[in-house]
């Protein structure tokens, strides 16, 4: 449906409060701070009543507002978003939405149905876990995949070689479209999701030769305690969501946990990545 913008600027600070509150009153469903304007959006074929009420509860606040009303082009918004969602080769691997996915090989393609859960691809942070996973993950190997979002590092392990991959995400919201994209990508065999704590589904699921991490920095150096002990001498993990500002700061908890030996970092953007090799007695750990 066409849509109408209502922005509005109050003439001061102290009476953002005022003229937002005026604004959810009269029936606002949302509001977006554009600068020092306040936007929300109106179904265009609002009557001149409705309008009118938008404007009068501003004013009724604040006099002084600058209030103005701009109709939106009429567009297909579901057009609009699939249109701003890519396909991306990365590495070896390309990772792509279902309606660019036809004609592709099927071993060396990734969809993922975008949805709530983080993981489409279009985040560097995935992209610098692609591009690390071939260098790490053999033939054979059991992965557990931490904060598996949409189960979209899961599904890479698998395709390269893994045979067994635990995907591992907290938010239960996130684990019916985990499902669909394992299912859909064919790895149902080797692929299992499981709703719950990594700190505690992570033991259970022990060992791994292999840890996936594409979470905040601040959990990754909590885990790795658990990581530590889920992974054995020679096996590795990869650890991604992690801003470049934190490099120091990871390299330093991975120091001060132990066992662990950097073989190769990878940036985008302003994120870092790094795959990590746990070391055997022969290394002097």
């Amino acid at each position: 449906m066409p849509l109408t913008r209502l922005s509005v600027t109050p003439s001061s600070f102290a009476l953002r409060d005022a003229v937002s509150a005026a604004l959810f009153g009269v029936g606002a469903q949302g509001l977006l701070e554009d600068g020092e304007a306040l936007v929300t959006v109106l179904a265009s074929d609002a009557d001149a009543a409705q309008l009118d009420a938008f404007v009068g509860a501003v004013r009724a606040v604040d006099s002084a507002a600058l209030v103005e009303l701009r109709a939106l082009p009429d567009v297909d918004w579901s057009e609009a978003w699939r249109a701003g969602i890519a396909a991306h080769d990365v590495g070896t691997l390309t990772i792509v939405p279902p309606w660019l996915a036809e004609g592709r090989d099927p071993a060396r393609t990734i969809v993922i149905d975008p949805a709530m859960a983080f993981g489409t691809g279009e985040h560097e942070t995935t992209r610098c876990v692609v591009r690390l996973m071939p260098d790490v993950i053999r033939a054979g190997d059991t992965v557990a995949d931490l904060g598996a979002g949409s189960a979209v590092l899961a599904i890479a392990a698998a395709k390269l070689g893994a045979s067994r991959v635990a995907a591992i995400e907290l938010d239960g919201e996130a684990i019916p479209n985990a499902e669909h994209n394992v299912a859909a990508n064919g790895v149902s065999d080797r692929v299992l999701v499981l709703e719950g704590d990594a700190a505690v589904l992570l033991p259970l699921v022990a060992p791994v030769r292999v840890v996936l991490a594409n979470i905040l920095s601040s959990v990754i150096c909590a885990l790795l305690p658990v990581i530590g002990a889920a992974v054995p001498a020679g096996g590795a993990a990869i650890f991604s969501g992690i801003l470049g500002s934190e490099r120091d700061d990871v390299l330093a908890a991975l120091s001060a946990a132990g066992g662990w030996r950097v073989t190769r970092e990878e940036s985008e953007g302003e994120w870092w990545a790094v795959a990590v090799e746990r070391m055997t007695a022969d290394d002097g750990s």
